[in-house]
């Protein structure tokens, strides 16, 4: 697991009890669809999209329903064991105020026999959290959870160990995600800078699948899409697999503009179908955006379906506010 930023503050534990809430708030109604007694948040201030008052702030909101809460604050260096430890502490359900990768590593580690979790959008793409919530704003997601919430089955995939819920990116134009975050942001100029940085680096080489052990064939990106961001998938019962084949820049810039403003299934380069195992390999090492996050691969890396991967906390039907 990844931390999402070292933090040297000591780590403190906040017990609230529902007796210690403000008698000048008025307590706020909880779900039905499951009960909720007891309640753990990591938090962890110093990721991007969190704040240094973000501990003391999910105390204050979770103060006003009749539950036990714990707020912990995650230090750098202990970021696994206190995972750990929250995860055997089998709260009704795990919220989770970090990184990208923090949240996607607690929703792995818990698996579909683990707690409820609920991962806040605390980091920079926020893509699960978006999907499950429909907002960037984790106060209103915290809420959402806590008063409309329902376990909620979330299926993913799974590329060399490295697990994905919302989209896997394989292959050069992997290194389009950051620019078509910055265009939803408005930051055309930063959009530019990272779409000329991509197409610096596209078409040096194809990626080479086969799904579920058909013949293999060439794209210049294969695209791995969860059921529950999916427009296309009706059942939860594969990934959706689009291969984009785009040749030169005029084609890529094409691809590029339908995936930012329209439906880029639309694109004549572009075929998908569901799947459930894939095998991708490469001449070179892989680039790849595994939920947002960019990595690298090795030339060779398998994808598998994971049909229930872990169980959410959020509204049924998901928000969806990501889909693709």
């Amino acid at each position: 697991m990844t931390a999402d930023t070292q933090n040297d503050a000591p780590n403190f534990l906040s017990l609230l009890d529902p007796a210690a809430a403000s008698q000048d708030e008025t307590p706020r109604p909880l779900t039905e669809a499951v009960r909720l007694e007891r309640v753990i948040i990591l938090v962890n201030p110093l990721s991007g999209g969190v704040g240094a008052q973000a501990a003391d702030e999910a105390a204050a909101l979770l103060a006003v329903y009749p539950l036990q809460a714990e707020v912990v604050v995650l230090e750098g260096a202990r970021i696994p064991d206190q995972i750990g430890e929250a995860l055997e502490a089998r709260p009704d359900v795990l919220f989770i105020l970090a990184g990208d990768g923090t949240a996607r590593s607690v929703a792995a580690r818990a698996g579909a026999d683990g707690p409820l979790i609920a991962p806040l959008p605390g980091g920079t793409m926020n893509m699960l959290p978006k999907a499950l919530y429909g907002t960037g704003d984790w106060k209103k997601a915290l809420r959402l959870a806590l008063e409309e919430g329902a376990p909620l089955a979330v299926a993913g995939g799974e590329v060399e160990g490295e697990a994905f819920y919302c989209a896997a990116i394989l292959g050069s134009p992997a290194l389009w995600a950051p620019a078509r975050e910055a265009i939803r942001e408005g930051k055309l100029k930063m959009a530019w800078t990272y779409a000329r940085r991509a197409l610096k680096k596209a078409f040096s080489g194809r990626v080479r699948y086969a799904l579920d052990g058909s013949e293999r064939e060439k794209a210049e990106a294969l695209v791995l899409i969860s059921p529950l961001i999916s427009k296309a998938m009706d059942k939860c019962d594969g990934l959706e697999a689009a291969a984009m084949n785009t040749a030169d820049a005029a084609q890529a810039f094409r691809l590029a503009a339908h995936a930012l403003f329209d439906d880029w299934r639309q694109d004549p380069t572009v075929t998908t179908r569901g799947a459930r195992r894939i095998e991708v390999e490469a001449r070179s090492r892989i680039p790849a955006v595994i939920d947002g996050e960019p990595m690298l691969l090795g030339r060779e890396a398998a994808v598998r379906f994971l049909p229930r991967a872990f169980m959410a906390l959020a509204p049924k039907p998901p928000a969806g506010e990501d889909s693709v």
